[in-house]
């Protein structure tokens, strides 16, 4: 079996002492998980070693930690895929001796048997109460309270059950599938920035109930998530959430679908100027087939002229002025418009605004729209070819 060395960061908030980076070598077989390596080394080794767990299968999301730079699940992570993540990212660290750090990123990289080094540390954006331990109370569940996370039923209530249409329920399904682990918030560049952001996980669970047919407060909440400033409007498209969810819940689209709602279907003009910034960005396009940043602003405000433009414009004033003193504007860029968009964006345009309805397609529940089918078995394909068309396609859900 093949060595792997678990490089853990521990950190006791009540020692008083700094964070440091405790190895330990650990004979596993490859397809082990990163948390049965944690586990062992508690077990035989060192017993103080903090972290949380339980099912172990993937499904209560309790040992979310960071596995090389990147979070995940410590359970369904095993350790020959661990080992072949890029290093040298997030708190993973560099040690002092240059080449031995070269060769384990080598041997890392191109998936070597021996002295494999996984680091392992707690989630970010939350604190840590003790080495792999995170308090998810303090972040992760006090924004997932803050969107209402349950139902407002309409009124009257039905006698029996309520029958919900299928493709409302295929619509919330992708965000049903959070097992509220705090990985995509612990990779959320713009929590990093605004620790009052929402976040992709409370966002994704909003938008279980705005897509739900039989909640009764869907205006309301999409003008609560759209008037916060730290709501809807402050996600800024980085798709960290989505490469860190285990779960293909995908938060940020999700937050776009809240976007759509509110702005195209509810047509709910926010005070923090979200809806219109979007808005100014696609006409933007439409007008010049590429983004001329110097018309942005303004059209966000309601054009250079109108009163709420003014104070913008001033403001960003010294940020033009360097921009044109290091030669990354010039007049002609700013005053004109050197682009113009070409008729077959236009023509997207027209197509798209032409539909009668939005159409959106949830890929957690139909399959990539690229991927082709997989290949049939000859003798099956020849099978099929012999039998009459009433046994090769049968009716679902009758017998003969």
């Amino acid at each position: 079996m093949p060595d792997y060395t678990l490089r853990i960061r521990r950190y006791d908030p009540q020692s008083g002492e700094a964070a440091y980076w405790d190895d330990h070598t650990i004979q596993m077989r490859g397809e082990g998980s990163v948390l049965d390596a944690i586990l062992a080394v508690k077990a035989d080794t060192d017993g103080s070693i903090g972290i949380r767990c339980s099912c172990q299968q993937g499904i209560c999301g309790s040992c979310g930690v960071r596995i090389n730079g990147k979070p995940g699940l410590a359970c369904n992570t095993h350790l020959e895929e661990a080992a072949k993540r890029v290093h040298g990212s997030g708190w993973n660290p560099r040690g002092g001796d240059e080449e031995a750090d070269g060769a384990a990123d080598e041997d890392a990289g191109s998936g070597a048997r021996g002295g494999m080094v996984i680091t392992v540390e707690p989630m970010g954006n939350m604190p840590v109460i003790r080495d792999l331990i995170v308090d998810m109370d303090a972040v992760h569940w006090k924004k997932i309270q803050r969107v209402t996370p349950w139902l407002l039923a309409k009124e009257p209530v039905p006698e029996r059950e309520y029958i919900v249409p299928h493709e409302n329920m295929v619509d919330v399904t992708q965000s049903m599938a959070c097992i509220q682990c705090g990985a995509c918030v612990s990779d959320c560049l713009s929590m990093e920035i605004d620790p009052l952001f929402m976040g992709p996980a409370a966002l994704a669970k909003a938008y279980r109930f705005v897509g739900d047919p039989r909640d009764a407060d869907q205006y309301e909440r999409l003008k609560d998530l759209s008037e916060d400033e730290h709501g809807i409007y402050d996600c800024t498209h980085c798709f960290n959430c989505i490469d860190a969810c285990p779960k293909g819940v995908n938060p940020m689209g999700q937050i776009m679908r809240l976007r759509r709602i509110a702005g195209s279907d509810q047509e709910i003009e926010d005070r923090n100027n979200g809806f219109r910034h979007e808005h100014a960005f696609v006409e933007n396009i439409r007008k010049n087939g590429l983004l001329h940043e110097a018309d942005l602003v303004p059209d966000s405000y309601g054009g250079k002229l109108h009163p709420r433009a003014v104070p913008e414009l001033v403001g960003s004033l010294p940020t033009v002025a360097t921009a044109l003193a290091r030669g990354k504007m010039t007049p002609a860029k700013v005053l004109g418009h050197p682009h113009k968009a070409p008729p077959e964006v236009k023509r997207i345009f027209d197509e798209i605004e032409g539909r009668d309805s939005r159409r959106e397609l949830n890929l957690y529940v139909t399959g990539y729209e690229d991927a082709p089918p997989p290949p049939e078995p000859a003798a099956t394909a020849e099978a099929k070819a012999d039998e009459p068309p009433e046994r090769a396609h049968p009716k679902k859900g009758k017998r003969r």
